[in-house]
Order: C-alpha cells, then sequence, then structure tokens
C-alpha cells in the first residue's frame, strides 16, 4: 500500500510540475511575441502605433486584440513587462489553459471597455491593462476563495501593486487610465466567475463520492 501511495504522489508531483512548465512556456512565449514586435515596430519606424484600440471605431475594432502587443518603445516595453511577468507568473502556475484564459478574457472584455470610454482619436497600445487585470484577478481570487495561500497571494499583490492601481486611475498626460481601469474590471469579473465555477465543480465531486459511498 506504502508503495502504491509513493507512486500516486510520484504523478501527482509530476503533473503538477508538467502544469507549472507549461504555464510558464506560454507566458514566455507571450513575452517573446511583445518582444518581437517591439523589434519589427522600431525597425518599421513605429508604424504599428496605430495598431491599437482606436475607440469607437467599427471599422478598426481588431484593435482590441492587437493593443497589448504593440508598445511606443523599448523603455514602455520593459516597464510593462516586468509586472506582466511577475504577475502572470503567479496565475501560469495554474497552468497554461488558466494563463491562457485569464489573458484572453482579460484583453477582450477589458479591451472592449477601454474602446468604449477612451478618448477618440489616440491609439491605445501596451500591455498595461492586462497587468492590472492580472493584478486585480489575483487580488480578487484571494477574497472570493476566502483560501490562505490565494489570500497570502492578494495581501502581496495588494501591497506591491495596491497605490500603482489607485494612482493610474488618475488621469496622466499619455497614460491610458481607461485601459488600467477596464482590465482590472475585467479581472475581477473572471475572479468571481472562476472562483464560482471551482466551488461549484468541488460541490459536484462531492456529490458524486457521497453517491459512490451508498
Amino acid at each position: 500500500m506504502s508503495d502504491w501511495i509513493t507512486e500516486e504522489r510520484k504523478e501527482q508531483l509530476r503533473q503538477t510540475r508538467d502544469r507549472h512548465f507549461e504555464g510558464l512556456a506560454l507566458l514566455a512565449g507571450i513575452v517573446a511575441v511583445m518582444w518581437a514586435i517591439e523589434v519589427i515596430n522600431t525597425i518599421s519606424g513605429n508604424s504599428l502605433d496605430r495598431d491599437g484600440i482606436i475607440a469607437r471605431n467599427i471599422t478598426h475594432f481588431w484593435g482590441i486584440l492587437t493593443s497589448p502587443f504593440i508598445h511606443a518603445s523599448f523603455q514602455h516595453l520593459t516597464d510593462d513587462t516586468v509586472p506582466f511577468v511577475f504577475l502572470g507568473a503567479i496565475i501560469a502556475f495554474r497552468g497554461a489553459g488558466r494563463l491562457a484564459l485569464v489573458t484572453a478574457f482579460i484583453i477582450v472584455i477589458g479591451g472592449f471597455g477601454t474602446w468604449l470610454i477612451s478618448p477618440s482619436g489616440p491609439s491605445t497600445i501596451g500591455c498595461s491593462g492586462v497587468v492590472f487585470g492580472y493584478a486585480s484577478y489575483l487580488l480578487a481570487r484571494g477574497i472570493f476563495d476566502r483560501d490562505l495561500l490565494e489570500l497570502l497571494v492578494g495581501v502581496v499583490v495588494g501591497v506591491v501593486w495596491g497605490a500603482a492601481l489607485v494612482s493610474s486611475l488618475v488621469p496622466h498626460s499619455g497614460i491610458s487610465w481607461q485601459a488600467h481601469l477596464c482590465g482590472a474590471i475585467a479581472g475581477v469579473i473572471l475572479a468571481w466567475r472562476l472562483a464560482q465555477h471551482d466551488h461549484q465543480g468541488g460541490a459536484e465531486v462531492v456529490t458524486a463520492s457521497a453517491t459512490d459511498s451508498r
């Protein structure tokens, strides 16, 4: 019996390790794409800057999807990459599927909100909206899940990024507070929905186990 438990534990550890690796690999891939695009953008004289979100422009609606991958300069990209990797790595530990879901949801929902409320004319680019979505998602998951580890992660995120979250909602020249706000809202919405889904899934497992025991 002890050998069987040991093998089962080894398999669980292997699956956990693989899940972490796949999540971090996806995160590294996303960052690599951002840097590759910035190289192309710089070589082309920042010709890609107009491929971001242009508010309420129907013909340019697709900019919602491209905006997070385009940056105005390498300095802009560097500033966004550091928190993106830090917060993204925490989410990536849940696996590539979870990271992909969180990232896609924030890009689409946060981007759509930015498209709706931003001032007309300027092109909004950069992944800072996704960064704020990551931060609010992690903070909200700790609250919704009431799990000690998740709460600890939420506290750390709140301490490290709380001031930045609040200050970035104050209008600054050249900074889209709309993208930050909408990204943060998208993160909270997804954290709430996933917490409900995960809890319902756990309840179904318990119910099934109880039924089988009978």
